[in-house]
């Protein structure tokens, strides 16, 4: 009888120290505020409010995020300097948003015309798992001189070229109209091809289409454009679009608050931060194409081609731009030659996978059309 108490009280005991244990990896509770530059009800947020219940669930609630909406607690352009400075602990935007910080940040956020080098959506998260990208978007905060911890967390691509109040059938008729872009190099391609480019906030977007201030726009892609309301206002929509074939959304965390993590919270962070990466394309192409499914059958949109001069202007004016970046910039160089060395090796072959990936979905397309028009 004896021992059979020693071996309960062993087995006790031993369950205790378990539980001491796992409680000491799992850490203090941690709160982050994330405050993004976009309005909380954005299509995007709804995925980063995923994420963040993920990283809730795999530390038992010991890291728990609060998400504040754009100028919560500072201005939208001031969002990364607030996390660098500990003003907040978490940001979320785009990478390209801070390029002005550093021209490399665009070919982590927003690489245009797919880098130049033939990167879809799907080749750069290779690229950025698997090629190299990672510890190169780790090194960019270094370049920055800022106290970062960033998470890549929305691959989207492509995105549409924009919303306009009327058709345009060349590249002359693009050229009359001032035109919202991205921040940036991408912004900056459209001024080098004679688009008057303007960058504004999300936000800002429907109410200066609203006021005249702009007279077309682009933002993403049918659902997030949907939200916010494009389709009110402008009818006419070109899918088609180079300035974003990629553009990544990610999560900024203040390095002091990050190193405080326990390993087990921070690795809980990282497996939910790679889980949203599939996540995210997944949720895309549903959400979108019941989205462009509503705006062309209940809301009167038209879809139209891309004026096709539009695709070499781009391209063309896109790699000019990042050939001078790697000539003026050695990190923009050492990441764009990773990136070439990876599409070298990876465009062979994803180039004629694509091919059959297209012709299985234009021939159900097709067949989708035609049944539409009986």
């Amino acid at each position: 009888m004896k021992l059979l108490n020693a071996l309960v009280a062993a087995f006790i005991g031993a369950g205790l120290m378990l539980t001491s244990v796992s409680a000491g990896a799992q850490g203090s509770p941690v709160k982050i505020r994330i405050q993004s530059v976009i309005p909380t009800t954005a299509d995007e947020v709804t995925m980063l409010r995923e994420f963040t219940k993920d990283v809730a669930d795999l530390t038992s609630n010991t890291v728990q995020f609060e998400i504040l909406p754009a100028g919560a607690i500072v201005a939208v352009n001031d969002t990364l300097d607030a996390v660098d400075k500990g003003l907040i602990e978490g940001g979320f935007a785009w990478t390209h948003y801070w390029s002005g910080k550093h021209p490399a940040a665009v070919l982590f956020g927003s690489p245009a015309a797919g880098s130049g080098v033939g990167m879809d959506n799907f080749a750069w998260v290779s690229w950025y798992l698997y090629g190299g990208g990672q510890a190169l978007y780790d090194q960019l905060w270094k370049e920055m001189k800022v106290n970062i911890k960033g998470f890549i967390l929305q691959p989207v691509g492509p995105e549409a070229l924009g919303w306009f109040k009327k058709p345009i059938t060349s590249m002359a008729d693009f050229r009359k109209l001032r035109f919202r872009t991205p921040p940036g190099i991408p912004g900056q391609i459209y001024n080098d091809i004679g688009v008057a480019s303007v960058a504004m906030g999300g936000g800002d977007i429907l109410p200066a289409l609203e006021k005249g201030v702009i007279d077309a726009a682009e933002w993403c892609c049918p659902k997030p454009d949907m939200t916010f309301g494009f389709h009110k206002v402008m009818k006419h929509y070109y899918l088609e679009g180079l300035h974003q074939v990629v553009v990544n959304a990610d999560l900024y965390i203040n390095g002091t608050v990050w190193g405080k993590l326990t390993p087990l919270q921070k690795k809980a962070v990282e497996v939910a931060a790679n889980a949203s990466l599939m996540k995210t394309v997944a949720y895309r192409i549903y959400e979108n194409g019941k989205a462009l499914q509503e705006l062309t059958t209940q809301h009167g949109v038209i879809l139209h081609d891309t004026p096709p001069e539009y695709f070499k202007e781009y391209g063309d004016a896109a790699l000019k731009n990042f050939e001078k970046n790697a000539k003026d910039n050695p990190f923009f160089k050492k990441v764009w030659d990773s990136q070439k060395e990876f599409s070298g090796t990876t465009t062979p072959y994803w180039a004629r996978a694509q091919k059959t990936n297209a012709a299985v979905t234009n021939a159900y397309a097709d067949i989708l059309a035609k049944a539409a028009k009986k």
